[in-house]
């Protein structure tokens, strides 16, 4: 429940003249960006990150084998060498204790964005089913109303050309879609309507907010993140330029990228920080997982020893050798930091107009960086989140303990914890050269 009230002030926005200009600029900033009207720095020239949308339209849920060219040139080979789809519903996998990791962690994510999208939708729990008397209560307290979207943007629930639940997506509510073609993750020639409407993906009646592929691309990231730290900041762009590429696709908003991230960083932190409420859950897929925390440092020791393996030598080595679109670290944060806020308004002065102390606010939140460079504390992981903060009064930065996430660089924080990290193993080894600290 923390998630949906979480994501619920999307549902209050026409409630006030802020929400209204907020409104109005996801729209117009979606539509931008969509057509390319509004240029972004992108990691490649829009009509080849369009090409990347395609691909991406597809979900690796399976083994997240599309994100893992946020791994480099190197491994990221190493990686689909092993993981891989070989059709729409046959795929490889890394190793079972990586699969586990990667089905617990989807399974958790996709289900909360997935009972987001009903709630705000029409209050049911798949379109059809009435949603308790719990979540009903959320919208109630803060005077929220469903099929926001719909609404707002001349088209809603049940309309002709709409989504019947509500909340219908950019491509059928923006007055020009920019229609593109080019070969899809299986390399068949494909174009973003038959993933929009079908017959390979159809998403008429599918609500928008928030966005299930966001949510899934930062889920991805972040677990591979922790299992090879070396590129953790690669794999923060590559879950932005995958949020971003959806709405390239004509299929969401900016609003629904920014409540996917802020749904997958919120959820993935309070399974690395072994949060009981989190753990010993019915797997859909793989098997239950009581302790997070040991499962990742198990798969962990599997990866690097094969990826090792792989490119012969060792992982810090290898991490380096990427010749791609995510090999220029200046590109890298130009592009999250436009991904941040989208340039939407701002909502909530007081927290616009302050640092949020992430370790008072959601102090497991460190928890998304110790456990990738374990030699910081968690009090030290929750200051750099702090400093390297992006804007913050946003639509969903109302000052609580999830509202704070959707304003977290990940990217900055992740670059600054690994220099301090990599200064207190050097400090540690000058201390005493025999040791080693893993």
């Amino acid at each position: 429940m923390q998630v949906l009230k979480g994501l619920a002030p999307v549902t209050a926005l026409a409630n006030t003249p802020e929400g209204r200009a907020a409104l109005a600029a996801n729209y117009s900033v979606t539509g931008g960006i969509q057509t390319g009207e509004i240029r972004q720095p992108t990691l490649l020239p829009f009509a080849e990150q369009e090409q990347l949308a395609l691909r991406d339209a597809f979900i690796t849920g399976g083994n997240v084998a599309e994100l893992a060219d946020g791994l480099g040139t190197t491994l990221g080979a190493a990686y689909v060498a092993r993981a891989h789809y070989i059709d729409r519903t046959r795929f490889t996998s890394f190793s079972a204790a990586i699969a586990d990791l990667i089905a617990y962690a989807n399974g958790i994510t996709a289900a909360h964005s997935n009972a987001g999208k009903y709630l705000f939708a029409n209050e049911t729990t798949d379109g059809k089913t009435p949603v308790s008397a719990e979540a009903m209560a959320i919208l109630r307290a803060i005077d929220g109303h469903t099929d926001m979207f719909g609404t707002n943007y001349g088209l809603p629930a049940g309309s002709s050309g709409g989504d019947k639940y509500g909340d219908s997506r950019p491509f059928q509510t923006e007055p020009s879609v920019l229609r593109f073609t080019g070969l899809d993750y299986f390399n068949v020639p494909a174009d973003n309507v038959v993933y929009n409407r079908g017959p390979i993906s159809n998403l008429i009646d599918s609500p928008s907010y928030p966005s299930g592929h966001t949510t899934y691309g930062y889920t991805g990231a972040v677990v591979l993140a922790v299992l090879v730290p070396e590129r953790y900041q690669q794999m923060m762009a590559r879950a932005a330029e995958y949020g971003n590429d959806r709405i390239l696709m004509g299929a969401h908003y900016a609003m629904d990228v920014m409540g996917g991230r802020t749904l997958a960083l919120y959820d993935l932190a309070h399974l690395l920080a072994n949060d009981p409420a989190y753990m010993g859950l019915e797997a859909k897929h793989g098997s239950s997982i009581r302790d997070f925390q040991a499962a990742v440092k198990a798969a962990r020791a599997e990866m690097t020893t094969a990826l090792e393996a792989a490119c012969g030598n060792k992982i810090e080595v290898c991490a380096g050798e990427d010749t791609g679109r995510l090999s220029n670290p200046a590109a890298n944060q130009a592009f999250y930091a436009a991904t941040l806020t989208y340039n939407l308004p701002v909502i909530y002065a007081k927290t616009a107009a302050t640092v949020e102390d992430v370790g008072k606010i959601a102090p497991e939140a460190g928890y998304l960086l110790t456990i990738a460079f374990p030699t910081l504390t968690l009090e030290q992981a929750d200051q750099i989140l702090t400093e390297t903060e992006g804007p913050g009064g946003g639509f969903l930065d109302d000052g609580s303990s999830f509202g704070v996430y959707s304003r977290i660089d990940l990217y900055a924080a992740a670059g600054r914890a690994a220099v301090l990290a990599s200064a207190r193993v050097g400090t540690a080894r000058q201390g005493n050269p025999s040791s080693h600290i893993h």
